[in-house]
């Protein structure tokens, strides 16, 4: 049996454009995205702690050093600049190996500076 865990998790970070005209996708600075091990292209769910929305998307790499966290397409509805939004991405495991894995949480500051 493969059970679906958290892979790897931005926490508390600070929305800092939205683009509703783009295509869709959230972009991340790309230093955020390579501590956290998601890749660009894979879907992760995005949990808004300002007003309890909740979607899903892809992650797309902004530029490094940018502390970019920008909701692009018709997501950018669901926020605005400043809220402090959850990034989630899963991954599956067989069971057995579930039980020892540990995800990837990054805690960011309002300017989405890593503090854990």
């Amino acid at each position: 049996m493969l059970l679906t865990l958290l892979k790897a998790k931005l926490h508390r970070a600070a929305v800092t454009f939205c683009d509703l005209n783009y295509e869709g996708s959230v972009s991340i600075d790309s230093d955020l995205l390579d501590r956290t091990g998601i890749l660009p292209h894979e879907q992760v769910d995005i949990y808004n702690i300002n007003n309890g929305e909740r979607f899903t998307t892809y992650a797309i790499p902004a530029p490094r050093g940018s502390r970019t966290i920008g909701i692009n397409g018709a997501a950018a509805r669901k926020a605005v600049v400043g809220d402090r939004v959850i990034i989630c991405a899963y991954g599956q495991l067989p069971a057995e190996q579930a039980r020892n894995y540990h995800p990837v949480v990054v805690v960011l500051d309002e300017t989405n500076a890593v503090v854990g």
